[in-house]
């Protein structure tokens, strides 16, 4: 996404839809795609007080960023992005924008492809399985 002149990173795990928004991402931090990647979901997952295990072992997995051909998954990221652009809207720019209670707020919204479920609380119930 561009939002105020600056790329910046949705990123949307395809079965919880635990979305993490980045602004200021640069093109060296995209090229270590692994790096940027799991140390987002760390940050992300000590945020909602989640063990870092709770996607899996990032060390044993391979990171795959892609775009996807799931309607869901796109029309969940799709909702996310423009309520992205209107929290930062709302706090007048990006520069002004409280980004750590945003990425709060993108786990907290519900919609029915997740069946009216927060991904923040499907990503706890991976914790049980």
């Amino acid at each position: 996404m561009r939002l105020d002149r600056r790329t910046c990173l949705l990123l949307t795990h395809s079965a919880t839809r635990f979305t993490i928004f980045e602004a200021d991402v640069t093109a060296s931090a995209l090229r270590a795609t692994r790096q940027l990647v799991t140390g987002l979901i760390g940050r992300e997952l000590r945020r909602e007080e989640l063990p870092a295990g709770t996607f899996g072992d990032p060390g044993q997995q391979e990171v795959l960023l892609a775009t996807t051909a799931d309607r869901s998954v796109l029309g969940c990221m799709n909702d996310m992005a423009f309520r992205c652009e209107h929290a930062i809207a709302d706090a007048r720019d990006l520069a002004h924008t409280d980004l750590p209670e945003l990425n709060r707020s993108l786990r907290r919204n519900i919609n029915s492809a997740r069946g009216y479920c927060p991904p923040s609380e499907l990503a706890a119930r991976r914790l049980a399985v």
